[in-house]
């Protein structure tokens, strides 16, 4: 799906009439928006639309690959675009696709998972779930609630630590965010128990 600020890709993985539910999932660093689409045939959600941003960068080593920002970098470089364009991309989907924000739920994985812990959280949508992820900013607390929030982090990841999510999950609880902590054996990755935990968050939030 073409954007003034963002291309996506749309899926669908439960073929029906009616689509009721947007979830939206970004990508980690170095890979693009073909990545986790394989994840919607697993959730097989119903009555929902899966969409994938790809992010705005490109990657400075993978030839395909697409970057939030400048990871290599130590200022971050590109962020402040990304939260921007991400934030006006959201924005505009209620629009394009006819579902609500309250009927939106936001995943990311890693550097993806660190976007939507950033920019979707500043939005009033049913869920937003961190695989991965990490905090690249200090979260500060608003008016209004924040949505239910999921991280999910593997316990022998050696690219993003387990220390981040433990970080991420502290310092969101104390600006009132309802966070929910799971843990699974694993490294830098989505497997199955992550997969269980992360459909019956969802269907949880989304009330599917």
């Amino acid at each position: 799906m073409k954007s003034t600020y963002l291309d996506s890709l749309s899926y669908q993985a439960v073929k029906t009439s009616s689509v009721e539910y947007l979830v939206l999932m970004l990508h980690g660093w170095g890979a693009n928006y073909n990545d986790l689409q394989p994840l919607a045939e697993v959730l097989d959600l119903p009555n929902c639309r899966f969409l994938f941003p790809n992010a705005p960068f490109e990657h400075f080593q993978m030839p395909t690959g697409r970057a939030w920002y400048a990871l290599e970098r130590q200022d971050f470089q590109g962020i402040e675009e990304s939260r921007d364009r991400l934030s006006k991309w959201l924005d505009s989907l209620p629009a394009l696709t006819g579902i609500p924000p309250e009927r939106t739920a936001m995943v990311g994985f890693s550097q993806g998972g660190a976007m939507t812990l950033d920019v979707g959280l500043m939005f009033n949508f049913a869920a937003v779930c961190s695989c991965s992820g990490y905090l690249h900013y200090n979260p500060l607390e608003r008016s209004g609630n924040f949505p239910p929030t999921l991280l999910i982090h593997g316990t022998q990841d050696t690219v993003v630590p387990l220390t981040a999510a433990k970080k991420a999950k502290k310092e969101l609880t104390q600006i009132g965010v309802e966070t929910e902590y799971f843990e699974f054996m694993g490294g830098h990755e989505i497997p199955t128990a992550a997969m269980v935990s992360m459909r019956n968050f969802l269907q949880h939030t989304l009330m599917i």
